[in-house]
């Protein structure tokens, strides 16, 4: 399929329309030059999207956790946890007792932090069923910080990994390099920064922070960038090893190597 989202025209034209852009479109085929994209096969398509939507419901979910934060941080003057919260039942409000209104509303996020778990408990068994069996699957979860959910995430929004031509477009892809425009060495502006698929590189920077905490080749790399850089920065440039570890390996069918990702 050609992709003519990323078809840039020169800003430089007088005149532009639907004939000029379709004449400029037929020059670019007639010297092939157009670029292509993916199109995710309908079938896997549905089980991506399935993804999608457990990742739409826990950002929700997160949302209504945070205002129960707030909530309880303001009235009892101490903090809570995302675990208590998650387990909070409408007697545990009561046991707070908080202003009767107070407690009304907290009761509302409650019973929604509820209404969400149960749903994205059905979609994660779902998705379990799906894709368990598959060797990409298999493969990404000995990548250190990759569990299930993200192995899931990361193998069904790469779809096909003979797409793309070799490490550095797939870490493009996963937006974890820089977007600049230089000119004779130096920085003159910044591209499309969102140019590339916003759940890879949410996945990657989440497999990062995990990595980090719990293999000791990923921290000792993390803590070399932070040392020059800020933590940000730091996790961007883990995420990029990451993601280029992934790719080799699904390109070669090999599990992860600690030893030849962080050599």
């Amino acid at each position: 399929m050609t992709d003519l989202a990323c078809i840039k025209r020169y800003e430089g034209l007088k005149h532009s329309g639907d004939e000029a852009d379709a004449a400029y479109l037929a020059h670019l085929l007639r010297l092939g030059l157009l670029p292509t994209g993916h199109i995710c096969p309908p079938a896997e398509r549905a089980v991506r999207d399935l993804a999608r939507k457990r990742s739409q419901l826990v950002r929700t979910r997160t949302a209504q956790v945070l205002a129960v934060e707030n909530i309880v941080a303001r009235q009892t003057g101490s903090g809570t946890t995302n675990r208590v919260v998650q387990q909070l039942t409408v007697q545990g409000v009561r046991a707070l007792k908080l202003p009767p209104d107070v407690a009304r509303s907290l009761c509302a996020n409650v019973a929604v932090i509820q209404t969400l778990s149960h749903e994205i408990d059905k979609l994660e068994r779902r998705l379990r069923q799906c894709v368990r069996l598959r060797p990409e699957f298999r493969l990404l979860k000995t990548v250190p910080g990759i569990g299930e959910i993200l192995a899931t995430l990361i193998m069904l929004e790469v779809g096909t990994i003979k797409r793309f031509t070799g490490a550095g477009n797939f870490a493009s892809y996963a937006r974890c390099v820089d977007s600049t425009r230089l000119s004779n060495g130096k920085k003159k502006g910044q591209g499309n920064v969102k140019n590339g698929n916003a759940y890879l590189a949410w996945a990657f920077v989440e497999a990062a922070n995990f990595a980090r905490r719990f293999c000791a080749e990923a921290k000792r790399f993390y803590e070399r960038k932070k040392a020059r850089t800020n933590t940000a920065v730091a996790t961007k440039a883990l995420a990029h090893k990451l993601a280029r570890a992934c790719y080799h390996m699904l390109q070669e069918q090999k599990p992860f190597d600690v030893g030849r990702c962080f050599a």
